[in-house]
């Protein structure tokens, strides 16, 4: 049977110093659902926090790792260094850079890269995280967005865009992406974070703003630190167990050093890292975050896993109590994203 394509992004995992200052930057100022409150599987002593759209559809997932006792994130290669989050138009942007001012966000001015517009800004763990418009993106299908009772529909955030890696040599990390993971190198284009170095773009599946990977070759630094507001790793998509299961014997039979398929609940993964020591996550679509919630409920109680919950009592009395007040959705929208 032919090996279908990675169909893209499916999610970025962050490090946090604060949960609370985290979960009040992502719901209340950028509008995203928290779609599940989680802990570490490996490190059930440390929340994992999901946000997305209405129920963090793969593509719009963005998670983080509290960690309180993390340091400063020395800067250098062999990263993860930024990812971006999609908006619908130009005009977006605007409207993002006057929302993120009257919430005191630092960011940088809107920029023209190529035929696409970005925002950049940074958030209270100094991630540095870019705001770039499809309106340019030939037609790209949108997805359905959370949408807030404050947020203009017409500008919320519509899922996860390009995510930028940082290597020593391009070249090992283009063959991994090339002659194992089945991606294209489609051009070169000025890099989100710095526009005077050039990074070489890479899609896979049907192309577009939400399967791009971005390479960056820097040599001359220090592979990086990670500490509070470094990327863990990127995750990207396959259908099913099946098809993660065929992953894994070609990442195996090229000679990679990986953790075989693990069943993290709500989809299936594999881990490896590159020649460069970027962490890949390969993650099934399904089978969802309401596999333990309701959709109305998402994100509003602790959930753990099924092999987590007998020690419940113990791992909520070592986590302090965040609130999610970001749940409601504008009426007159369905659940399945109809008006």
């Amino acid at each position: 049977m032919k090996q279908q394509p990675i169909n893209g992004q499916h999610h970025v995992s962050m490090i946090t110093k604060d949960a609370k200052q985290n979960l009040w930057l992502y719901t209340e100022v950028l509008g995203l659902r928290l779609v599940k409150k989680t802990v570490n599987q490996d490190d059930p002593s440390m929340y994992h926090l999901f946000y997305g759209n209405r129920n963090g559809a793969p593509g719009t997932e963005v998670s983080f790792f509290e960690m309180p006792n993390a340091g400063q994130t020395r800067k250098g290669t062999n990263s993860i260094s930024s990812f971006s989050l999609l908006v619908p138009s130009d005009e977006a942007l605007s409207y993002w850079a006057s929302r993120l001012d009257s919430f005191e966000v630092p960011h940088e001015a809107i920029v023209s890269i190529g035929e696409r517009k970005s925002l950049t800004f940074y958030d209270r763990d100094e991630l540095m995280v870019h705001l770039v418009s499809a309106e340019k993106d030939n037609g790209i299908e949108l997805v359905e967005p959370w949408i807030t009772e404050d947020i203009p529909p017409q500008y919320a955030i519509v899922g996860l865009g390009p995510v930028e890696l940082t290597v020593r040599e391009a070249s090992r990390t283009k063959a991994v992406l090339e002659d194992i993971l089945g991606y294209t190198q489609a051009r070169t284009v000025p890099s989100m974070g710095d526009p005077k170095v050039m990074v070489d773009i890479y899609e896979t599946g049907k192309g577009g703003l939400y399967t791009e990977l971005q390479v960056k070759e820097v040599n001359d630094k220090d592979r990086e630190r990670p500490g509070k507001g470094s990327i863990h790793h990127v995750a990207i998509r396959v259908k099913d167990v099946e098809e993660l299961t065929e992953w894994a014997a070609k990442i195996t039979a090229a000679g990679f050093k990986n953790t075989g398929v693990i069943d993290r609940y709500y989809f299936h993964a594999l881990y490896f890292r590159d020649p460069n020591h970027i962490l890949f996550e390969l993650a099934t679509d399904g089978p969802g975050f309401e596999i333990d919630e309701s959709f109305d409920a998402l994100g509003e109680n602790l959930t753990l896993p099924s092999f987590l919950e007998e020690r419940r009592e113990e791992i909520e009395s070592k986590l302090h109590p965040i609130a999610n007040t970001n749940t409601t959705m504008k009426r007159g929208h369905n659940h399945d994203g109809t008006i």
